[in-house]
């Protein structure tokens, strides 16, 4: 059987090999995601489990470094997560003097650190702004706060904004940071 060459036979054939290269393109895209989530999943299973302090100050040698996750479901609760951060890092650094730390909030918190909170939560920006002189770098998430329809601009600049706070957690373990979890218990 001969295939006639019309136009309106060429805009089917035309038609079918986009739907067939879509489906294609579109399964490649699908595999490729399910395989990032696999390779993700270890990852997230460690961030999930953490460790605690004392088993970290145990160590004979210092791990590559130390992040600090909080996550609570209260916007007042850096007041009490946040110093409790800073003794740690004490009790770290004391161990440790050389120890890279780093602490990430990313539940809602996290507003506390707002520029227009800057007044009811001095204390706490104050002692942001410590951590970051002693090279503790205090990460937010960005997209949490977008969410709330805030922007990075609407931190001051020594809060520093991630993209997206779980992923930074996730970054400092890649690169061998320990995690300790700061929520409610």
């Amino acid at each position: 059987m001969n295939f006639l060459r019309t136009p309106q036979n060429l805009s089917v054939l035309c038609h079918k090999q986009a739907a067939r290269h879509t489906f294609k393109n579109n399964a490649h895209k699908l595999l490729l995601s399910l395989f990032a989530l696999f390779l993700l999943i270890p990852v997230n299973s460690y961030a999930e489990a953490g460790t605690n302090l004392e088993d970290v100050l145990k160590l004979k040698t210092p791990p590559p470094g130390v992040i600090i996750e909080i996550v609570t479901d209260d916007e007042n609760n850096l007041d009490w997560a946040l110093p409790r951060a800073e003794e740690y890092i004490q009790q770290l650094r004391e161990k440790f003097p050389d120890l890279p730390l780093a602490i990430v909030s990313h539940g809602p918190e996290q507003f506390a650190l707002t520029e227009k909170n800057q007044h009811e939560n001095k204390e706490i920006h104050q002692l942001v702004k410590s951590l970051g002189k002693a090279d503790v770098p205090v990460h937010i998430c960005e997209t949490f706060a977008g969410w709330r329809g805030l922007a990075a601009e609407d931190f001051p600049d020594y809060v520093n904004v991630a993209a997206a706070g779980p992923a930074q957690v996730n970054d400092y373990i890649a690169i061998g940071y320990e995690l300790i979890i700061i929520d409610e218990e």
